[in-house]
């Protein structure tokens, strides 16, 4: 047999495998309540995705540029990060089940005494993880930091997504 009728025959039995699925991707939780999941575990056969930060679209066009007027508070720029992310994650073929990681990054807001709003956040976030059409959480981290990239923005958010290779 020639080396172009083996690998054409090679390539026709590997065709006719039936397709394996990928094992699912598990969650722990602290508690069945919990916002974010203790660990997330990805088995093979997974396709990452790794999302750069996100933060809100323009909420205002007519706000002065850069302010807080332009963005909208903690809840509003996180539920416009989290759009996004879902947006750009459906451009890559997955969604927001697929999600298995975040970093969250929030600056104080002024508003509030220069105090993060954590539970502005957390509003948003339990929106879209955690609820019954979509029950998937990923684990989290959140942390404070001194600015963002553009005046005007109080979230930043990280991800990362996985999902199954299809053949």
């Amino acid at each position: 047999m020639t080396k172009a009728a083996s690998a054409i025959l090679i390539a026709a039995l590997a065709l006719s495998l039936p397709a394996v699925a990928a094992e699912p991707v598990t969650r722990t939780y602290r508690a069945p309540d919990s916002a974010i999941a203790t660990a997330v575990v990805v088995p093979p056969g997974y396709r990452t995705i790794y999302l750069q930060g996100m933060a809100s679209a323009v909420r205002d066009a007519s706000a002065p540029e850069g302010s807080l007027a332009a963005y909208g508070n903690t809840e509003q720029q996180t539920l416009s990060a989290l759009g996004r992310i879902r947006d750009a994650l459906r451009a890559e073929g997955a969604d927001l089940t697929d999600v298995v990681s975040m970093k969250v990054s929030l600056v104080a807001d002024p508003n509030l005494g220069g105090k993060i709003d954590f539970d502005g956040m957390m509003r948003a976030y339990r929106t879209l993880f955690g609820t019954t059409e979509q029950p998937n959480r990923p684990s989290r981290t959140t942390v404070q930091v001194a600015g963002l990239t553009k005046p005007g923005f109080l979230v930043e958010i990280e991800t990362i997504a996985a999902v199954p290779v299809r053949p």
